[in-house]
């Protein structure tokens, strides 16, 4: 696919996680990635790996600082990247687990800042690049909580599901330019941190999200169906891509042993 045209993709929350393991893929797949988050330590890590990987010496991997949260930030990383092909929109998070009667709106405020806000700077920023592609594609990472609720989630619930509102306008309004839009919304995926965050690191409280399930998803399973969206055919989009461990039915009801 790429023999001709190195294509680059941009992976927001590319520190950890689900963004760092899907830059690995995508590297793998022959994309030279442009690696973006608040953490650079972490990510200038990340791309020594990567390079490593690459058979052929071609320092695939590049590393800019990105807080989605600041349009200085955002405008910044625009500016450096030369092209975009794909667009990975993982940046975001989850922060406290509180009813709404006991919410603290700072947490609110975050989720909806990070997970919203955040996906249409950058999605607005570098969109010239990837209509110029003449293939661009835009995978926004969601979750399950963007199409149902649970209690205790109501914050996080209510920024995924305007994540997700976001993703199929974008459809609608990009339906005759040259960028395909895809949703992919993970279940339970154990990584690192999403739960120790969504806690405020209490990690005994992180452990128990996972206690008893034989086999949560894992960051690589989410890139998998990152890699097989962008690498269909140009015509071909996948709308969306809901994907959940076997012990999980519904984002409620969960088999622990």
């Amino acid at each position: 696919m790429m023999a001709s045209v190195r294509k680059t993709a941009v992976v927001t929350g590319a520190s950890s996680g689900i963004g760092a393991a899907t830059a690995r893929r995508l590297a793998a797949e022959g994309f030279d990635v442009v690696l973006a988050a608040r953490r650079l330590d972490r990510l200038e890590k990340l791309k020594v790996e990567i390079d490593a990987a690459d058979p052929a010496g071609r320092r695939p991997a590049t590393v800019h600082a990105l807080d989605v949260t600041s349009a200085e930030s955002v405008a910044a990383l625009a500016e450096a990247v030369r092209g975009c092909h794909v667009l990975v929109n993982n940046a975001g998070g989850a922060f406290g687990l509180d009813p709404v009667s006991a919410a603290d709106p700072d947490d609110w405020q975050r989720m909806y800042d990070t997970n919203v806000l955040g996906l249409m700077r950058i999605t607005k920023a570098l969109l010239p690049k990837l209509v110029e592609s003449g293939a661009g594609h835009i995978v926004n990472i969601t979750s399950l909580a963007g199409h149902a609720v649970y209690e205790g989630g109501a914050g996080y619930t209510a920024a995924k599901h305007a994540a997700a509102a976001v993703n199929d306008t974008l459809r609608l309004e990009l339906y005759d330019q040259p960028v395909r839009v895809t949703e992919i919304a993970p279940g339970m995926v154990e990584t690192e941190e999403f739960s120790l965050v969504r806690f405020k690191g209490d990690a005994d409280k992180a452990a128990k999200t996972y206690e008893g399930v034989a086999e949560p998803l894992v960051a690589d399973d989410i890139a998998d169906c990152v890699a097989w969206a962008v690498t269909r055919p140009a015509h071909v989009n996948i709308d969306r891509i809901d994907v959940k461990p076997r012990a999980q039915a519904a984002p409620h009801k969960v088999h622990r042993v």
